[in-house]
């Protein structure tokens, strides 16, 4: 399997590429502010042919480049139909405005072809199998990704902003909901081997094993549970 990514525009942003092996099709996961050009030299240099774009959740630094790119390769783009309504007005999944200088840069709105995902679907793309949870509290239409384990690769986890190496995604935006998403935790990531890759919307790679031992969100869920008490403080703001 290849997986090339790169953290892309003012949030640093982890935008993916996943095709079975290199000249094949591929799968474009979260292509945010300004990850055209990294989304193109990516696609060069591994010579593959995208065949869709998969989004994690709807905020602007996660899909601000999901009109070029699919326009470019006429390619379908993949959201929860809740978090939908953000490709066209960013600002209001802000809850403010984001600035006239940034927003001068953003080409906001729908793709020509738009498809909803579903908590629990299977998404069979450039022959890889992509198992949907949708899993909200950083916002209502957030979802992750999760390839299975083959015989020389772990299970890989794409988590958006549900999880990061060391923390969680933050929860104070319109749609956050904080109790909410350590539900999404702990009935998404818990159950995930401890040999899962994890590779998040923001900052490194890490893995399930890693964050269950040392992630005080994680930690806290598994000790706790069924009760979601925990005692872990607010989150750092990771990207949006």
């Amino acid at each position: 399997m290849l997986i090339a990514g790169f953290p892309a525009g003012a949030w640093g942003t982890n935008c993916y590429l996943v095709a079975p092996a290199a000249g094949e099709e591929c799968v474009i996961i979260d292509p945010g502010h300004q990850a055209a050009q990294g989304v193109e030299e990516a696609l060069r240099k591994h010579r593959l042919k995208p065949v869709a774009v998969v989004l994690t959740h709807g905020h602007i630094d996660h899909v601000a480049s999901v009109v070029p790119v699919c326009g470019a390769h006429d390619v379908p783009a993949w959201i929860h139909p809740s978090d939908r309504y953000m490709m066209s007005d960013p600002e209001k999944a802000l809850g403010r405005s984001i600035g006239q200088p940034l927003m001068g840069e953003l080409t906001v709105g729908e793709p020509d072809d738009v498809k909803e995902l579903t908590d629990g679907a299977r998404l069979d793309l450039a022959g890889l199998e992509f198992s949907v949870a949708h899993a909200p509290g950083h916002t209502k239409g957030s979802v992750t990704f999760r390839l299975p384990e083959s015989s020389d690769v772990p299970s890989v986890f794409f988590s958006g902003d549900l999880l990061f190496a060391g923390s969680i995604g933050r929860t104070d935006l319109p749609g956050g909901d904080h109790a909410e998403i350590l539900r999404s935790l702990a009935r998404v990531c818990l159950p995930l081997d401890d040999s899962t890759v994890v590779l998040s919307g923001h900052g490194p790679q890490t893995s399930i094993g890693r964050e269950r031992a040392t992630n005080p969100y994680l930690r806290d869920l598994a000790e706790a549970r069924p009760g979601l008490g925990g005692g872990a403080t607010a989150p750092p703001r990771r990207g949006m």
